[in-house]
């Protein structure tokens, strides 16, 4: 159980780390590719603010990777849950805000990550 769970803590970050590379560095390439309901015209004035996302995603990403080297393993129960949480928490207010899939997409593995490590 806890290396199922450590394999989906690490698919969620590998997830966000996708998530910054495409928002801050490929956002008039991939992301145009990604998110196809946006108007083309809309992707250059918008890159600073898809920098800023990609950013947030890099720091939920950076804590799930930071829980691989932590040695306590209550602590890195702990940092692992935390961050699964936030990322959970932003797949729901996405699928709220945005569009749905943004749950299937980054919450639901998250929340799957969640339950796995809280049962590990």
């Amino acid at each position: 159980m806890v290396i199922i769970a450590k394999i989906f803590v690490g698919l969620v970050a590998l997830e966000h780390l996708y998530i910054l590379w495409m928002e801050m560095f490929a956002w008039e390439t991939a992301g145009k590719r990604t998110f196809k309901q946006l108007p083309a015209e809309m992707f250059k004035p918008t890159k600073g603010l898809a920098a800023n996302q990609g950013l947030y995603n890099g720091f939920l990403s950076a804590g799930l990777i930071w829980s691989f080297f932590i040695s306590d393993p209550a602590w890195q129960k702990n940092i692992a849950v935390f961050f699964l949480i936030c990322v959970v928490i932003a797949g729901i207010f996405g699928a709220l805000t945005a569009a749905k899939k943004i749950f299937f997409v980054q919450g639901l593995p998250a929340l799957i990550g969640l339950v796995l490590t809280l049962l590990a």
